[in-house]
């Protein structure tokens, strides 16, 4: 008599990236938020400031190059490699290139992010810093796109 083990495949759980993107993927079905957004460029850097009012989560792009994230003020819980953190600013974080974040600003905040860049306009940055993403609902300068506000 031979004893016969039976194989169940299962399900791989799901990874940060997915879990993202499914809440983009749900999140585009809600009212949508445009944060007040604004453009810097110094010596080779590129800062963008954002400000979110509280209770607003928000799904960013990928960026192809590592940069600094800030949580200028404010408290926000922000997606992570383990896991969602919850920060209050200021706060400082190191952002590794094909980073895909959910922020939600539980009270009102200011991010910041800084690139290294020699290029001048927020068009030509985002060609060279961000990953093309036709599900995203911000189009360049995080204007929000004109289909999902329909």
């Amino acid at each position: 008599m031979t004893d016969t083990v039976e194989v169940v495949e299962q399900e791989r759980p799901l990874d940060m990236r997915d879990r993202v993107l499914a809440l983009q993927s749900a999140l585009v079905q809600m009212p949508q938020y445009e944060p007040v957004t604004e453009h810097y460029f110094h010596g080779g850097m590129y800062c963008r400031k954002m400000f979110s009012h509280a209770d607003v989560t928000m799904v960013g792009k990928v960026h192809k190059k590592e940069h600094f994230f800030m949580v200028v003020s404010g408290t926000a819980a922000i997606t992570t490699d383990d896991g969602v953190q919850v920060i209050t600013g200021p706060q400082l974080f190191c952002s590794k290139p094909d980073t895909k974040r959910v922020v939600y600003s539980v009270t009102d905040v200011i991010y910041m992010t800084v690139h290294r860049t020699d290029n001048m306009t927020v068009e030509s940055v985002e060609e060279e810093l961000v990953e093309h993403d036709p599900t995203s609902m911000f189009t360049v300068g995080n204007k929000l796109k004109s289909e999902v506000l329909k």
